[in-house]
């Protein structure tokens, strides 16, 4: 069984142009491959595959004077970009195919996969090193990613085992994670002989089957007063500016407290109720 365990890293400013200049060359590969499948597409042109679009935007791409500069980063961060946009596209035909099933059988289609879009340098971005790619863990408690300088990790938790990929993002708010995929026995859980039904309401976040009810924090709304100043003071800044980027980020910075803390939230009432009760049924 894969699980995923996520940490907080430090990186120092020079650090983090080097991570930024990665994240830039992931993406800019990923646009490219995405341009070249739909200029391919409006022109009438067969898909290009998988092979030779790699080959197009990466190896082909580092001859040209405008994309010299993709040597500069990990090969297998860019090999990993272009693995994602294929991935992409798969989810999106699959998607498609079954579009096309339900409306042949006379059902309402919804795709569960949407085209894949250009990314921007506005949203998250994350590069992701395989084993191949020699990232190592340091006994000193550090990250090693090649062509980037040892990262300072924070430690929630020890890994349980060697971690086979690890990816390293960048939210909206400007922090930096790495994120490891470890390969673990599963472990069952005891057998319990006791069920629970959830049904989830709007003033009452859950009500349980045996007369138990779990609040709604609202974690929105205790921030929309911050959250309506900070908007209103960005708004007043000159787009473009840098004190309008540094506004930009105590926006971001306050959505993060808020998703973070309803995720915490989700995750330790998910886990509770799994670990008290054998069978959990939530009414449609």
């Amino acid at each position: 069984m894969r699980l995923r365990f996520r940490y907080r890293l430090d990186p120092t400013p020079v650090q983090q142009q080097e991570l930024a200049q990665a994240f830039g060359c992931a993406r800019v590969v990923y646009n490219d491959g995405l341009r070249l499948r739909e200029d391919a597409y409006k022109a009438g042109l067969p898909y290009i595959r998988d092979g030779t679009l790699l080959h197009q935007v990466t190896t082909a791409a580092k001859l040209r004077e405008d994309r010299a500069w993709l040597g500069e980063v990990s090969a297998v961060v860019l090999q990993q970009s272009v693995a994602d946009l294929n991935r992409a596209y798969r989810h999106y035909f699959r998607a498609l195919a079954k579009a096309r099933v339900a409306r042949a059988q006379g059902r309402k289609a919804r795709l569960e996969y949407r085209k894949p879009r250009f990314k921007s340098r506005r949203s998250g971005q994350a590069v992701r090193f395989t084993s191949n790619s020699r990232f190592r863990l340091l006994p000193n408690g550090r990250l090693s990613l090649p062509k980037i300088s040892d990262l300072k990790v924070h430690w929630s938790r020890p890994l349980p085992a060697e971690p086979s990929s690890v990816t390293v993002t960048m939210d909206g708010a400007g922090r930096y994670h790495a994120s490891f995929v470890v390969e673990v026995r599963e472990t069952p859980l005891p057998v319990i002989k006791t069920a629970v039904g959830v049904d989830l309401g709007l003033s009452t976040f859950v009500a349980l089957s045996d007369g138990r009810k779990e609040g709604n924090p609202h974690w929105l709304r205790q921030r929309e007063r911050a959250l309506r100043r900070s908007q209103r003071n960005m708004s007043r800044k000159q787009k473009g500016s840098k004190n309008r980027e540094k506004a930009r980020h105590r926006v971001a910075r306050l959505h993060v407290k808020v998703a973070d803390a309803r995720r915490d939230f989700h995750h330790q009432l998910s886990t509770r109720l799994i670990r008290e009760n054998q069978t959990v049924c939530v009414r449609p």
